[in-house]
């Protein structure tokens, strides 16, 4: 999926991811869940004190996510999206993650514990070098092995998800040998549960 990358601080914006993106994300992690509330249908917006209890809990967590080696972090709304290039995580052509990878999922998998009222969503995307079945079944497989790993490092499994997504969605050029680089990647969206909204609106997320 493409999405736009907001400011740093959207403590005082509450929590917004706008229009079609946020709308969509909320679809995905409602079906997993079977919920279809405030976390679920997260293209709303939380206002007020409690959404902005809810930015401060997300910015924290991706201030730390800045450190985590390799990966590019941006703040989309109140959603944090992480983006790895599948040439670091992975060797040529396979699914298994590099010793470098696994410190970084490692990484991440402790932040992931520390602030474990979100939702993570593990999305595999390929260039178009070679048949969209292949791709689709390799986009899968990378997504799940960042699944496992996190799993395997003490994320719980209820908020994982995965996603593969072929060479569907691409964010540069197929045509040079950069773009398809940039296209190889492996997105991680974490976002916002009703169980924290609910905290934020009770006021009992301590900040």
């Amino acid at each position: 999926m493409l999405f736009g990358c907001a400011s740093w601080n959207n403590t005082e914006k509450g929590v917004a991811v706008g229009g079609g993106t946020g709308a969509a994300i909320g679809a995905v992690l409602g079906n997993k869940s079977g919920q279809a509330g405030k976390g679920a249908a997260i293209g709303a917006v939380v206002g007020g004190a409690a959404g902005a209890a809810v930015g401060i809990y997300m910015d924290k967590q991706a201030k730390k996510m800045e450190d985590i080696k390799d990966a590019e972090v941006e703040r989309v709304g109140e959603a944090i999206k992480l983006t790895f290039d599948s040439g670091i995580l992975f060797g040529f052509d396979s699914f298994s993650l590099t010793p470098d990878a696994q410190e970084s999922i490692l990484k991440l998998s402790e932040i992931l514990n520390e602030y474990p009222d979100t939702n993570i969503s593990i999305e595999g995307h390929t260039d178009n070098k070679g048949a969209y079945d292949y791709n689709q079944k390799l986009s899968v497989q990378r997504a799940q092995s960042v699944r496992n790993y996190l799993k395997m490092k003490g994320v719980e499994d209820s908020r994982l998800f995965t996603i593969g997504h072929s060479f569907d969605k691409p964010i540069a050029t197929n045509d040079t040998d950069e773009g398809r680089a940039k296209n190889r990647r492996v997105e991680v969206l974490i976002t916002a549960t009703d169980v924290l909204i609910e905290k934020a609106e009770k006021g009992e997320i301590e900040n």
